[in-house]
């Protein structure tokens, strides 16, 4: 969760740098967004996981 948590916030950061004007944004920025899928994919498979073992 916090994984998704913190892509969300990248994204939303890129989107308020860019309305603000900001063009070329650091490459940790575009990076981090790819939190966002990583964290849902963990909470998916995660809870596929433990729902299984019940």
């Amino acid at each position: 969760m916090v994984m998704f948590g913190l892509g969300l916030l990248a994204i939303a950061a890129i989107f308020v740098l860019f309305g603000l004007g900001y063009q070329n944004l650091p490459i940790w920025l575009n990076l981090a967004t790819l939190l966002c899928p990583a964290g849902l994919i963990f909470g998916v498979v995660a809870t596929v996981l433990r729902n299984r073992r019940r």
